[in-house]
């Protein structure tokens, strides 16, 4: 940077804008220029400051490192900057040689286009922000004595926290330990249904035999209790249980002949205990399977009337995010979730996976075996439209799952029967055309007036042109008239 050039540096207190007087940017990373930035005197020498915007409130400077964190300007910085930096429309050669040096060079093209000045970013500039940022304390006198760590620290925190606050109305976190502990209870339900079945059939061995579900089991086991006592008036409530008054009485028949060893009531207690623990958890599992519906409709609701609420909700789960799913191109949510034997495969150099968490989906499982690999690809390329649809859409919607759901089945009859599905684009412009009519995007009767009122201004003209257009057709055509009279008139003239 040369000398009239300035810098912006935002602090914790607020905006720092410095004039470079002095500042060779040949070697601006050796040692003697890194040395000219740590000492005060020779730096001040090369920098002044020229004006100095603080911040009003703590609320005010979180608002504004946000912004400039998201590349936005202010209106605090643009209208400090307006005033204090000379006007790009001088037509002196000097102050189109003038620029604004900045750190982030994404921000500095944001700063150029709201105010129009040159803005750059580089080594230089960041040397020299380097030394801004060490020495000040002492171009302020304000900031002395410990006040601008105060500030860095309490900016520090509340921009933290806010950071850790933002969520942007996608509920990702609650979809993704949601859908884990779905998976956990699963595999615990499983393990402790197994335990309730081998721990009561010591004491009724033949309910094994007559009910095969695991959760009804349990149910049965917990109704049932003591089989001893076990009389006809249990019949109807269990009955109300396994959905079949035959079974109800055929169960009850087997208690009065099971073949059984009779429990202590101390090991029926603790029997009955787990058991209704088991059936809480099962239950429990039930809710959570429920309110996991519901999170989905709100936070993706296409990618979940695409492939399922699970498999969705394990899509996500595997990529972090909704949006880092968004990120991903169609071929890795192909193998998402298959990992391990793709890795496998290129180290042995062998065939990689179709598919990984989009085979639990009913398309690949209803595709032929020769089919699996083109409909897995197929289906995940509709899985990441509809992943970057539900991450960037205003208003959640399910047309474009239920559509590309659609395309999917149509595509598994192609096939089969050899029948061409629709075109993506006219799938999607029909969806988006369906939406539109449903937010009443139409042209208001206002808009079709003043279009109508344009085609009536716009005829008149034409019909001029036309009739110019008539008359110079007509000229011409009695000229010829003329000229072929004349000539005529010559030939008779020369007979």
């Amino acid at each position: 940077m040369g000398a009239g050039d300035f810098v912006l540096f935002e602090s914790a207190s607020g905006y720092a804008l410095c004039e470079v007087v002095e500042f060779e940017e040949i070697g601006s990373t050796t040692k003697e220029v890194q040395e000219t930035v740590g000492d005060l005197k020779r730096f001040s020498r090369c920098v002044k400051l020229k004006a100095f915007c603080p911040f009003e409130s703590a609320e005010q400077a979180l608002a504004n490192i946000n912004a400039i964190s998201e590349h936005i300007v202010p209106d605090e910085l643009k209208d400090f900057l307006e005033l204090q930096l000379p006007s790009v429309k001088k037509s002196s050669k000097k102050s189109k040689d003038v620029t604004l040096g900045l750190v982030d060079p994404n921000f500095a093209s944001a700063v150029q286009e709201a105010t129009s000045f040159p803005c750059k970013s580089s080594d230089v500039v960041r040397e020299i922000l380097r030394g801004v940022r060490m020495h000040l304390s002492h171009f302020i006198k304000e900031l002395a004595n410990g006040n601008i760590e105060q500030a860095q620290l309490g900016l520090g925190h509340s921009y933290s926290r806010a950071k850790v606050k933002f969520n942007p109305g996608r509920e990702d976190n609650m979809i993704i330990q949601a859908i884990c502990l779905l998976d956990q209870l699963d595999k615990d339900v499983n393990t402790f249904a197994m335990r309730v079945r081998e721990w009561y059939s010591y004491h009724f061995p033949e309910l094994i035999k007559l009910v095969n579900d695991n959760y009804t089991f349990a149910r049965c086991a917990e109704f049932i209790g003591d089989r001893t006592t076990f009389g006809e008036d249990k019949i109807e409530g269990l009955g109300q249980i396994v959905m079949d008054d035959g079974l109800a009485k055929t169960i009850h028949k087997a208690s009065q002949q099971s073949m059984g060893m009779d429990c202590a009531p101390i090991d029926m207690l603790n029997i009955m205990s787990f058991t209704k623990r088991m059936v809480k958890l099962a239950e429990y599992r039930l809710q959570l399977a429920e309110y996991l519906q519901k999170k989905m409709a709100t936070v993706a609701p296409n990618l979940g009337t695409l492939v399922g609420d699970t498999v969705a909700a394990r899509l996500i789960s595997k990529a972090g995010s909704l949006v880092s799913l968004a990120k991903c191109p169609a071929s890795t949510v192909q193998i998402l979730g298959a990992e391990k034997a793709l890795f496998r495969a290129l180290k042995k150099k062998g065939n990689t996976p179709k598919y990984g968490l989009i085979y639990h989906s009913t398309f690949i499982g209803r595709a032929a075996t020769k089919n699996k690999g083109r409909i897995s690809r197929y289906l995940a390329n509709k899985c990441a439209i509809a992943a970057r649809i539900d991450s960037f859409i205003e208003e959640p919607t399910t047309k474009y799952g239920e559509s590309m759901r659609d395309q999917v089945e149509e595509r598994l009859a192609f096939y089969d029967s050899g029948k061409a599905p629709q075109k993506n684009i006219d799938v999607m412009t029909a969806v988006s055309k369906a939406l539109a009519e449903e937010r009443g995007d139409a042209m208001d009767e206002d808009e079709k007036k003043a279009k109508k009122s344009k085609k009536e201004k716009k005829r008149p003209a034409e019909d001029d042109a036309e009739e110019g257009a008539a008359d110079t057709k007509k000229a011409k055509k009695e000229k010829k008239e003329k000229k072929e009279k004349k000539e005529k008139k010559a030939k008779k003239a020369k007979a």
